[in-house]
C-alpha cells in the first residue's frame, strides 16, 4: 500500500489536503512556475485542488517537449 492511499498530506506549504497524486521530485520548477510553494525532500504529493493547477501549468511543457522530440 503506499503512501497516498495511506493519507500522506499535500506537499504544498500552507494546504492540509489529502493527497491523491504522487509526483517526481523533478517536477518542484514546474510548481514554482505555477505558483506554488513545496516542502523541500523527495517526492511531491499533491490535492486534488494543486494537481489540476500542475496539469494546467504543465500542459504547455508536455506540448513542447513533445514537439522537440518528434523531429
Amino acid at each position: 500500500m503506499g503512501k497516498v492511499k495511506k493519507g500522506e498530506a499535500c506537499s504544498v506549504k500552507g494546504c492540509t489536503g489529502t493527497a491523491v497524486r504522487s509526483l517526481s521530485p523533478s517536477y518542484a520548477a514546474t510548481m514554482a512556475k505555477a505558483g506554488m510553494e513545496v516542502a523541500d525532500g523527495g517526492r511531491l504529493y499533491l490535492c486534488e485542488e494543486h494537481y489540476k493547477k500542475f496539469k494546467k501549468a504543465n500542459a504547455g511543457q508536455d506540448k513542447l517537449e513533445k514537439w522537440r522530440l518528434s523531429g
